[in-house]
């Protein structure tokens, strides 16, 4: 059974999926955001009501930036939470099968993605350092960046585990058994993934064409996903994105603004940073992913049906 196949293994009634997504959505966004509320308000004291500190909370408002992240990171573990209650009691499956189509999660390959991207995230900025090494301010501070350390290797996987399962997994598998094949859930969940990163400060500065990044991420994301059968090597390369830029650089336009070792003080533009990654990059990624695990049926896996499976299978597997 495929892993796009296995949500063949719960109950895929049209009510499930959506009353799934807006628990999600209910932990995600409205349970989450009470928290980083209540400390803008506290924090704030010119603002009158509860109301205009939720509207202004995301601002920062002052508040410590490990405690910021922290906040927001909060949100994206009760969605994640909100999304396993859905899958497992709603659907009826276990969580698992959003996850991986294996036995077990092979954390040996979300370990090996999360290396090999890491690498190439330093290189990069190793590169652009040697570059234009005046665009770059020293910016440590032991015990920030200590803390930002924790958060960062202890919270933010389950924020980029929440968007890879969801999307990767979740929708990924959902849109399967609507379009009764691969292609249109690999397009869709990427352009959406692209489209959600919209709301990010970066496309503001940068303009729209940075979405080719965001848009091509997710469409390598999920390649990995159907040739891999699983999530964990998409797992590992989001986990390995976000610490890096987490912990090595920030600057005041980027989603995280966070106690990095360097700030980024150029003007934003959007120059071949943007297009190398998706139209270099990620195929030689790809390349050495299937040279590595053997991938084959590229065809079938990537645009062929997404057929019911049998009976007896289905009996076997719940």
């Amino acid at each position: 059974m495929s892993f796009i196949q296995q949500a063949y293994l719960g109950k895929n009634d049209w009510w499930r999926y959506l009353l799934t997504f807006f628990l999600m959505l209910f932990g995600w966004q409205v349970i989450g955001i009470i928290p980083i509320t209540v400390v803008a308000y506290v924090k704030a004291g010119n603002l009158g009501t509860f109301m205009e500190a939720a509207e202004n909370a995301f601002a920062g408002l002052g508040i410590n930036a490990n405690l910021y992240l922290f906040l927001i990171l909060l949100m994206f573990i009760l969605g994640l939470y909100f999304l396993f209650l859905g899958v497992k009691y709603i659907h009826q499956r276990a969580f698992k099968t959003v996850i991986t189509s294996r036995e077990s999660i092979d954390f040996n390959r979300v370990i090996f993605a999360f290396l090999l991207w890491g690498g190439i995230s330093i290189l990069f900025f190793v590169l652009g350092y040697i570059a234009e090494p005046e665009l770059y301010t020293w910016n440590f501070r032991p015990v920030p960046f200590l803390i930002l350390l924790i958060l960062s290797f202890t919270l933010l996987p389950f924020q980029t585990s929440f968007e890879e399962i969801l999307f990767r997994g979740y929708a990924m598998q959902g849109f399967g058994l609507w379009f009764k094949n691969a292609l249109m859930p690999l397009i869709l969940t990427s352009v959406i993934f692209g489209l959600l990163h919209g709301f990010n400060p970066e496309v503001e500065k940068l303009g729209q064409i940075v979405m080719v990044y965001y848009i091509g991420t997710g469409l390598m994301f999920g390649i990995c996903t159907l040739m891999d059968e699983g999530t964990e090597l998409a797992l590992g390369m989001h986990a390995a994105n976000n610490i890096i830029a987490a912990v090595l650089v920030t600057s005041d336009w980027m989603v995280f603004q966070t106690d990095a070792l360097w700030v980024d003080t150029s003007e934003p533009s959007a120059g071949m940073e943007t297009f190398i990654p998706v139209f270099v990059v990620y195929p030689l990624v790809l390349v050495l992913f299937s040279k590595k695990y053997n991938w084959t049926n590229w065809k079938e896996k990537l645009s062929g049906p997404v057929l019911p499976i049998q009976i007896e299978e289905l009996d076997k597997e719940s």
